[in-house]
């Protein structure tokens, strides 16, 4: 029960005011003062906490292209999605701050299988929290270099449809396609979690031009501050 604790204060502690949390703040979503004002207002003082999965970590080094490796790519949006949120006011939660795999702390599930193992720790730390909002960020990859753009996945729940295609549409003017969500079956994050979850593949490693805004500073910024978008649209449309 002791790694628990530290889980679970772990991401309290990612609660705390930026300067408090030792985190430097960076600038909020570029949406107008007045914008930013009004949504802080109405979102920032509810309680509703979003909890950011980190798609991979540690041995899970997920998809890859060369030495680039979705983990890292995965929790370099995160972090920045992260601080766009907490500075617009939101309760964001980061669930991994580091290349580590979540299934070193796991003490929910008892399984051979570490993916199970992974799986089932982030999924109880969404329902520890409890968390009202879950974003799950990964990478695609196909055998095509051709194929490309942003997806997001949803399970057949009105809610978590309406998140998707929230995060969808601001990726999509980012990415310039006209791409809509697609329910995710076989995807255990979202036949388990509780919460409003949808799962982000932020655009294809195997695609020179996604790949070229995944791995950049500004092209991570900018795919953070569309999920960030989404998220908001969202949660002012409910």
């Amino acid at each position: 029960m002791r790694r628990l604790f530290v889980i679970v204060s772990s991401a309290l502690l990612l609660m705390l005011p930026l300067e408090n949390a030792g985190i430097v703040q960076a600038s909020p979503v570029p949406s107008g003062a007045g914008a930013k004002e009004e949504r802080q207002h109405i979102l920032g003082h509810d309680q509703r906490i979003i909890l950011i999965d980190a798609g991979h970590g540690g041995i899970d080094g997920g998809t890859s292209y060369g030495t680039i490796l979705e983990k890292d790519i995965t929790l370099a949006i995160s972090r920045r999605l992260f601080l766009l949120l907490r500075s617009d006011g939101f309760d964001a939660i980061l669930n991994r701050t580091g290349d580590y795999a979540p299934s070193d702390e796991n003490r929910w599930l008892r399984s051979s299988s570490r993916h199970l193992r992974d799986l089932a720790q982030r999924k109880e730390l969404a329902e520890t929290l409890p968390a009202n909002v879950v974003v799950s960020v990964h990478i695609n990859w196909a055998a095509s270099p051709s194929k490309h753009g942003p997806l997001v996945l949803y399970r057949q729940e009105g809610r978590s449809f309406l998140l998707a295609r929230s995060i969808q549409d601001q990726l999509n003017h980012l990415y310039d396609m006209k791409a809509s969500p697609r329910q995710g079956k076989p995807f255990y994050l979202l036949n388990k979690i509780t919460a409003t979850t949808v799962i982000v593949e932020a655009g294809f490693v195997s695609s020179p031009t996604d790949r070229e805004k995944l791995c950049s500073p500004k092209g991570q910024e900018e795919i953070a501050e569309a999920i960030a978008n989404g998220i908001a649209g969202y949660l002012m449309e409910v």
